[in-house]
């Protein structure tokens, strides 16, 4: 993925750390190690840091007291770029990261499932990684009815934000399956699971703000790398 299209740094250590107090690794009422000492151990700079931090907190995830520090306030419904990405590292959180490996406009008929309104649909393909450790193989179809065309130097690494910022897309409820299923033959070598070996598959359906069924996908997981996490409540 071209880091011109990265999400903004101090964005990428707000979502990193929300991931990681939704996944336990930080409680409820933890005090976050001293600021400096924290930026040093995320290679950053104060001032970005402080950034992700303020973003926390308008989040509501973080309480900062003057003079004390700041502490975590583990909330489930805090609003992330990620909400819907549902993949961790088997030891919990990890920011994801996306490399495109292909685009195409296809036939409607190509897609895993019948949808859409359009005669073609575009199928992106992606290799999807958590804290830079490849884990999850992607193939996205989205009803070419939302755009004309994609170009993929666009591509953000959450499609969904994608969606929402260049094609007035929103995805307001998805649908996931669970299954295992080989890993197909376009797998990249730097997917740590050979194609036509047996891994975990979720394959997702998303719905749009207007109730239509926008986007279909199909997700192999390497399961040595990360899991499939649903929390409710």
């Amino acid at each position: 993925m071209n880091e011109r299209h990265a999400l903004p740094l101090y964005v990428q250590l707000s979502e990193m750390l929300i991931r990681e107090i939704k996944a336990g690794r930080y409680s409820e009422g933890e005090r976050l190690p001293p600021e400096r000492e924290m930026a040093a151990s995320l290679g950053t700079s104060v001032g970005t840091l402080r950034k992700a931090l303020a973003d926390l907190t308008a989040k509501g995830m973080l309480e900062r007291r003057q003079g004390s520090g700041n502490y975590i306030r583990a909330r489930s419904d805090a609003r992330s770029v990620y909400a819907f990405f549902r993949v961790e590292l088997i030891e919990g959180g990890g920011l994801p990261r996306a490399d495109l490996l292909s685009l195409d406009l296809c036939p409607r008929e190509a897609a895993p499932i019948p949808f859409g309104t359009a005669e073609r649909a575009f199928r992106i393909r992606r290799l999807r990684s958590l804290n830079h450790r490849p884990a999850v193989l992607e193939e996205i179809w989205l009803d070419g009815a939302h755009a004309e065309t994609i170009d993929p130097d666009e591509l953000s690494e959450s499609l969904y934000l994608y969606y929402r910022e260049r094609l007035d897309l929103w995805i307001s409820r998805v649908e996931d399956r669970l299954t295992t299923s080989p890993v197909p033959d376009w797998a990249p070598p730097a997917f740590g699971v050979a194609p036509g070996a047996s891994t975990l598959l979720f394959s997702r359906r998303g719905w749009a703000q207007g109730g239509d069924l926008a986007e279909v996908s199909l997700n192999w997981i390497d399961t040595s790398v990360a899991t499939y996490v649903s929390r409710h409540g």
